[in-house]
């Protein structure tokens, strides 16, 4: 079975090195790239992916506000949040919001292919740069 994912970054460097992370991996498609909340909205619904790969600090909709409406529009979608903010906080915001992980940036090179894996088996995984990892039902 495919992995269908979309990346929503602000910095295309960023989506790109994901995007080159993720591609690496058979049976993963990066179906699609956006730059912020609103975009990843639209292609979302358009492109239907299995996961979202969502930064928190964007322009135009922040991370969080975008997860609230993801979860909303496209209830099958997961959220996984790769993000620079390596907060107990942020994370428990994240989930709140509806994501099913949290990895932080400085990690993604080692947690980022766990993560999508979990997430689109409908388990959790979070990931702080500090902390260990978890990967729960």
């Amino acid at each position: 079975m495919t992995i269908r994912i979309l990346v929503v970054d602000d910095h295309p460097v960023v989506r790109q090195g994901l995007r080159t992370l993720l591609e690496g991996q058979s049976g993963w498609e990066v179906v699609g790239e956006a730059s912020d909340g609103f975009e990843a909205l639209n292609k979302a619904d358009s492109l239907q992916p299995d996961v979202v790969v969502l930064d928190v600090t964007m322009p135009k909709m922040h991370g969080l506000e975008a997860c609230r409406r993801l979860r909303q529009s496209t209830p099958a979608v997961e959220v996984l949040f790769v993000t620079q903010h390596d907060s107990p906080q942020m994370l428990r915001e994240a989930l709140d919001a509806g994501a099913r992980g949290y990895v932080v940036k400085s990690n993604a090179a080692r947690d980022l292919l766990e993560a999508v894996e979990a997430v689109s088996q409908h388990k959790v995984f979070v990931a702080l740069a500090r902390r260990d990892t978890l990967t729960a039902s």
